[in-house]
Formats: structure tokens, sequence, C-alpha cells
């Protein structure tokens, strides 16, 4: 009897990977709340993403730089993602000044973004303020750079902090706007938001975030800190006048040092609270140092490692240009032949 053939089961395609991108400013080593809140989630999604992670170079130029100390500022900061663990391999890693469509399409999008809403962006008013003597134009209409920098890569995601959703629905107002006007033009990214360890505070003032540019170094944590520094300044962190270790309303130190050891060990707050009963905040404060202290020590050791070799870092920014001006030309000469610019 002749045997009877199945029709082979056909493999359904591969589903196409999200695309996530985000920038970060060389304004400096990247404190405890960049990597926590931003890097580390950073190297986690590249096996489920394909990302794209680039040095907003440009963006510093709204407040005035030191040209020998932002270049410097420049290769640091990307020698640190990749000691946060970005593999070139897997993710593109670039500088945004090294690809030209950014500032040309920022241009393009500063002529689709209105006044008022340029006028009504957060950063706009505070940086105004803190650098009155400087509201050059440009910290005006980074917001249209800014959506150059994500539209370029059409991207799914986009991963902000809450404090940052504004930006992201600048972004998503221009695209919609120029969709609706020439058809389809731009990927409309969504926000990911990364909810454990978002918003690290300052170890000084808990109810402020941490920033470098805090004037008490006891503040922040630099992910380049030595391990005993690290552990001091967690041991001179704000708490309150009670002993108990838990999390509630009113415990701003606490809370802050109880969220940084949970991201870091997988603790939830019940463990951290069962774990330290009894114990004093000053073994609770120790061990967060020393917990800290441990997770950023092969950054550091990478860090050195890689800033050692100059000549192996540029040949990866340069090979990380290369090909993100690839894929930014494709956007780009899409939007200036559906906007009625002329081809080269």
């Amino acid at each position: 009897m002749e045997e009877v053939k199945q029709n082979p089961v056909q493999e359904a395609k591969p589903e196409r990977k999200k695309i996530m991108l985000s920038g970060i400013q060389p304004t400096g080593t990247f404190t405890l709340g960049n990597y926590l809140g931003a890097v580390r989630n950073w190297r986690q999604t590249q096996e489920d993403f394909q990302c794209a992670y680039f040095i907003a170079d440009l963006h510093s130029l709204t407040v005035r730089q030191e040209p020998a100390k932002l270049r410097k500022q420049s290769i640091d900061a990307f020698a640190l993602l990749l000691a946060c663990g970005i593999d070139p391999a897997k993710s593109l890693v670039f500088i945004q000044s090294h690809v030209h469509a950014h500032a040309e399409l920022g241009w393009i999008l500063a002529c689709y973004s209105m006044f008022g809403d340029l006028s009504r962006m957060t950063q706009f008013k505070d940086k105004s303020a803190k650098h009155a003597d400087n509201v050059n134009a440009g910290l005006f209409t980074y917001p249209a750079l800014m959506a150059a920098d994500i539209l370029l890569y059409q991207p799914d995601y986009v991963p902000v902090g809450e404090d940052q959703r504004q930006h992201l629905e600048f972004t998503r107002d221009v695209a919609v706007r120029m969709n609706s006007i020439y058809g389809s033009v731009f990927r409309v990214p969504d926000a990911y938001i990364v909810k454990a360890g978002a918003k690290i505070m300052s170890l000084q003032e808990p109810t402020k975030k941490m920033s470098k540019s805090d004037t008490n170094v006891n503040a922040f944590i630099s992910i380049l800190d030595e391990p005993n520094v690290i552990v001091n300044k967690f041991k001179r962190a704000v708490t309150d006048s009670e002993t108990s270790v838990c999390y509630r309303e009113g415990k701003d130190g606490i809370n802050n040092l109880m969220s940084i050891y949970s991201v870091i060990t997988g603790n939830t707050y019940e463990q951290i609270e069962r774990d330290f009963a009894g114990k004093g905040y000053g073994d609770f404060k120790k061990a967060v140092g020393e917990c800290v202290a441990e997770e950023l020590r092969p950054v550091r050791e990478r860090f050195a490692e890689l800033t050692a070799d100059k000549a192996a870092i540029e040949a990866i920014y340069r090979k990380g240009a290369e090909t993100a001006s690839h894929v930014a030309e494709r956007t780009l000469d899409k939007v200036k032949k559906k906007i009625g610019l002329l081809a080269k």
C-alpha cells in the first residue's frame, strides 16, 4: 500500500523583533540612578529587542561646553555604555554627531513643530531659569532634534522615566502630524516604562532625584566610585528618627535605600523588612552600600580596560556610525521625497 504523504507543516516566519532606542548625554559619569533606571535595563533588553543606543552630544551644546572636556566625556560615556553591558554585536551603538541625518531631520521637524508646544516644554523652562544668561534657540528647539533622534530609526519603543514622558509625547505629536499630511512617514513610538528603580533619589535629599550636578558629592553615587567611597556615602545617607527598616509614607530616605537594594538583589520589600527586623539603620545602610559596590565592580573594571585602548573604542564608534547612517539615511530620504525636496 502506497504511503500517504502528509503536507509539510510550514514553519511560521519569526516575528520581527521590536525596535527600541534611547540616548544619553555625555555630561559626566553616569550616576547610580542612570544605571539602575536606564542603562542596566538597556543591557537586559538586548536579547528581546533590536536596540539602538547613542551618545547625545549635540544636545549637550545647549549649555556652553569646554571643547576638550566634551570630547573626553563623549568617549568616556561611550565606553561606559559598553562597560555596562551594551554589546555592539547585539545593539547599534553610536555617537549622535557622527550621523548627519540627525541634524538635517531635526531642522525639517522644527518646521513642523508648533511654537506653543515648544514653549510649554518643562525642560526649556527649567534650563532657561538655570542658565538665564544663555537662553539660546537650540535650547528652545531641542525637542525637534530629539524627535529626529528617535524617528530616524523607526522604533517601536523608547524607554523613558515618568519625568521624560513629555519629550516622547512631543515626538509622537510631530510624527502623527507629518503622517496626517503626507501619509505613512514615521512609526509612532510608544513609551517603555521601567517600573522598579526607575527613579533613584538623592542620598542627602531623598525627595529629589539623584543628580550628578548636585553640589553635595555625598548625594549621588557615580558608577565609577571606588567601593569604600560608595559604602561611606551610603553610611552618610539621610534617613529618619525611627529605627525600623520598612517601606511606608514619610520614610523617604529608607524608602529610597530599600528601592535600590530591591532592584539590585531582587528581594521584595517584605523580604528586606524580614531580613533586617531588629537591626538598626547602620546595618542596613552598610548592606546597601556593599551590594551597590559589588554590582558596579565589573563596570569599573571593564571601563578601565576599554579606556586603556583608545584605538579599539574608536573602531567601535566609527563602525556604529556607519551602520546608523545607513539606517537613518533611508528614513531621511523618504521624508525628503514626501515633503518635496529634490533628490541628489
